[in-house]
């Protein structure tokens, strides 16, 4: 994947790889020690019905993607479901 900067995603809506309009990209998390990317943290669409998505959810209710479930990165930043 090419690379590309954290704040070219900010507020970069996120799909899923069957279409499913997931949500906004709300932030990223990483590995403080390793510098590697964890997790995109995606704050989900009001239309989604969230228990139909077999993400994690913090407890703010945002799903927790695995970054290396990201497919690709265009208008919108697709992930594997």
């Amino acid at each position: 994947m090419s690379e590309i900067l954290a704040e070219n995603l900010s507020g970069k809506a996120v799909m899923g790889s069957d279409g499913t309009e997931l949500g906004m990209l709300y932030n990223i998390t990483m590995d403080l020690k390793t510098g590697e990317l964890a997790d995109l943290l995606i704050e989900p669409d009001e239309q989604l019905d969230s228990t139909t998505v077999a993400f994690d959810s913090d407890e703010e209710g945002r799903f927790q993607v695995p970054v290396k479930r990201v497919q690709a990165v265009k208008d919108y930043i697709v992930v594997q479901r």
